[in-house]
């Protein structure tokens, strides 16, 4: 049978654009489509303006350690709508270069949400296309979830684009997103509630690391309302302030509230079961190691399959996915020591595993570990702290895992990442010459192994 396509790809977010072009190029008719804005969620809506809030949220602290180094800054003053304009300004050129690629590999784009009719038809609003193979790649989307009042919260996506900033609001969560936006907002300014349904923020990261930026955030302002659920939210004369009642009967009052709990893979109303495609209780498509899914011709890439989610694993899936069906290179991705980063204040950034898991995993372990106040913050006085461990295989003398809460934390990862992908061992951390004075030579210096934890403590642990 002919078909229209060679691939067709549903969804145009990095994953998608990635696998698209890279199959272009090994010479196969591609298409895609996508029902927002070319870029994806990390483009358009996620890493790169957020973390252009957060570079803008930092000028703050600048500014207060800025007198202890000799300058006079007069009382600063902050333009939300200036900030917010000029981040949309960079994610519409943003979305243009993705544009741009896309034409320049000659991959034909289609503006809509492309639904499964069959295993190689494709609806794409009125139009209909075929494809002799199928990649998935739509990612995820943030939930809120069904409470009374639900319909007066926000989620990241609505954060890019208020009309102005709120002198209070509620963030709900406890993840990467719910940090970084309670630091985003708190150094612009507002008195930010943040509410976690535990007793620590970003649970699955490594414990002392978790430790270190809870306390942060407690020591700069943000007001965390630990082992605390939302019941219902409540307008005072149809809108803000709200009310935010709590699960034991406590109130307090936020101009807006923002719900950063989860997000779901972006897989409802697309037909997978007309397909014969699968998804787990959470929607995310089932996979095999090469990505393909339970339909011999149809993949998956990036958050909708809810693996690790991260834009650049989405474009190594996606790249993979394209050299082995298209370029006659079989290659999966490596999801081992991926490095990741929350953009909190300050950073946490790892690579590798936590002691948590290495303890799980593995014999004996050597741990080591530093805290210290940064250089910078010695003539400011301000009391934010760097932590940083190594974890160390006691048999193999590998790094098995490193871990960073501190100024730059992610730059420093990414280098680190390297060692740890090509198994770098500590004897060879203690041989390299450290950089002076930086807080990364610290992790080249550090000597002395703490005490192993006795089979008690562990057990209490």
């Amino acid at each position: 049978m002919a078909y229209d396509y060679d691939l067709f790809v549903i969804g145009a977010g990095s994953g998608g654009v990635r696998a698209s072009r890279i199959a272009a190029g090994h010479g196969a008719r591609v298409g895609i489509c996508e029902d927002y804005r070319v870029g994806g969620t990390c483009v358009i809506r996620g890493c790169v303006p957020k973390k252009l809030l957060v570079y803008g949220s930092k000028f703050a602290h600048e500014f207060e350690d800025a007198a202890a180094y000799g300058w006079t800054v007069p009382q600063p003053t902050h333009s939300w709508a200036t900030l917010r304009d000029n981040v949309q300004e960079e994610v519409d050129r943003l979305n243009g270069v993705y544009i741009r690629l896309l034409e320049g590999a000659g991959v034909k784009l289609h503006k809509g949400r492309g639904r499964l009719m069959d295993r190689h038809t494709i609806a794409v609003g009125e139009e209909t296309v075929t494809a002799g193979k199928i990649l998935i790649a739509t990612g995820g989307a943030p939930v809120i979830p069904d409470i009374p009042g639900r319909e007066f919260a926000i989620t990241s996506n609505e954060a890019f684009h208020l009309v102005e900033l709120p002198k209070r609001i509620a963030i709900v969560g406890a993840g990467y997103i719910a940090v970084e936006f309670a630091g985003i907002f708190n150094g612009l300014g507002a008195q930010v509630d943040l509410v976690l349904r535990r007793d620590r923020v970003l649970r699955g990261f490594d414990e002392e690391c978790r430790t270190a930026v809870h306390e942060a955030l407690g020591h700069s302002g943000i007001r965390l309302r630990t082992e605390t659920q939302i019941a219902r939210i409540e307008a005072t004369n149809g809108g803000a302030p709200y009310r935010v009642h709590t699960q034991h009967g406590g109130m307090f009052e936020a101009d807006l509230v923002m719900y950063a709990t989860g997000r779901a893979p972006n897989t409802r109303d697309m037909g997978l079961e007309k397909a014969g495609v699968q998804v787990d209780k959470v929607g995310a498509i089932a996979v095999d190691e090469w990505s393909k899914t339970t339909a011999d011709n149809i993949w998956a890439v990036g958050d909708v399959t809810d693996r690790i989610n991260l834009t650049p694993v989405a474009i190594l899936e996606g790249h993979c996915f394209a050299d082995t069906e298209f370029g006659d290179k079989p290659r999966k991705a490596d999801h081992r020591n991926v490095p990741s980063a929350v953009f909190c204040q300050p950073e946490l950034a790892n690579v590798g595993l936590t002691e948590e898991e290495a303890r799980q995993t593995l014999g004996e372990l050597r741990v080591f570990a530093t805290s210290f106040r940064p250089m910078k913050y010695t003539l400011s006085g301000r009391q934010q702290r760097t932590f940083m461990k190594l974890i160390v295989e006691a048999a193999t003398d590998k790094v098995v895992g490193i871990h960073m809460v501190g100024d730059d934390a992610a730059e420093l990862i990414q280098g680190l990442a390297v060692a740890v992908k090509a198994g770098a061992t500590k004897a060879q951390f203690d041989a390299t010459v450290g950089i002076h004075p930086t807080a990364g030579e610290e992790f080249v210096t550090m000597r002395t192994a703490r005490a192993e934890p006795t089979p008690t403590r562990r057990a209490a642990e």
